[in-house]
């Protein structure tokens, strides 16, 4: 029964991420005194746009970034000035670093959970 329920709930959300995916496309769900919209990326402006600092991250960046993202998820909801992704960044390989530094974290916390069992 309950691998029933996560498999509709994951068809649900997986439904939900491909529609708000498609280009141009807009979703708003509205109830009362909350509204969630749901929007495709868009571009980013600061691409390859250094900061004041004069730095563009790149791959190693992105890598050590990705590596320290669920520290600073939780640390984003206490400061708002901190954030998990650099804006000025290279694209696709700050990009690609961080999706590796997010898996290596999480295969390597589940790799951890699967021993202790």
């Amino acid at each position: 029964m309950m691998k029933k329920i996560f498999v509709i709930v994951l068809f649900a959300v997986s439904l939900v991420t491909l529609v708000a995916c498609a280009p141009d496309s807009k979703v708003t769900l509205n109830k009362p005194d909350t509204e969630i919209q749901f929007t495709s990326p868009g571009t980013n402006p600061e691409l390859d746009k250094p900061t004041d600092g004069g730095i563009v991250a790149g791959l190693g960046t992105g890598l050590w970034h990705g590596f320290i993202s669920p520290v600073t998820l939780i640390i984003s909801f206490f400061n708002p000035a901190i954030q998990m992704y650099e804006v000025h960044n290279t694209g696709s390989l700050y990009n690609l670093g961080f999706l590796f530094g997010v898996a290596i974290v999480f295969l390597v916390l589940g790799f951890l959970g699967a021993r202790r069992r």
